[in-house]
């Protein structure tokens, strides 16, 4: 085992950190423009989806055997995070660039079934839902939203 030629550069420094932004905010632009819910509440075939862009990624950083390249990209790609997410705190601007706002799907017991339908959320899905919330009909909903994360809020109306 060669500890020097684990650790050696294979590409250039400039060239590991454009490839881990562009891949970063790249990523970031295509999760951005899909429904919300496609990366929001993981089920199987949404894991399968996950598991894919990160092999897909994988191959677009390149296949490395220099633990440094790696490392080199992780921290490109961790900076990237750490760097949006503190401009989205101090900047509106950014945090609607990189967090899509709620979108309501019932509002005043009556269904949006345009904004349903942007959402590809189903009735069915919809009605499962509402009773794990333990609300058994729409028209006691005040307001129903799928949040930026794909999970679905609602707000009944209080009882009289």
């Amino acid at each position: 085992m060669d500890f020097q030629e684990m650790f050696q550069l294979e590409l250039p420094v400039g060239e590991l950190v454009l490839r881990g932004t562009i891949l970063y905010l790249g990523i970031l632009f295509l999760m951005r423009i899909m429904p919300r819910r496609t990366g929001g509440e993981l089920e199987v075939m949404d894991l399968v989806f996950i598991l894919l862009i990160t092999e897909a990624a994988s191959h677009a950083l390149g296949d490395f055997t220099s633990l440094t390249d790696g490392f080199i990209e992780i921290g490109t790609l961790m900076f990237w995070s750490y760097l949006l997410n503190v401009l989205s705190y101090y900047f509106p601007a950014i945090k609607k660039l990189t967090t899509q706002p709620p979108v309501q799907v019932i509002k005043d017991g009556k269904l949006l079934r345009r904004n349903m339908r942007r959402e590809y959320l189903t009735l069915d899905e919809l009605i499962a839902h509402l009773r794990g919330e333990g609300i058994e009909e729409i028209q006691k909903v005040k307001k129903a939203c799928v949040e930026s994360d794909g999970t679905l809020s609602v707000v009944q109306y209080e009882e009289q």
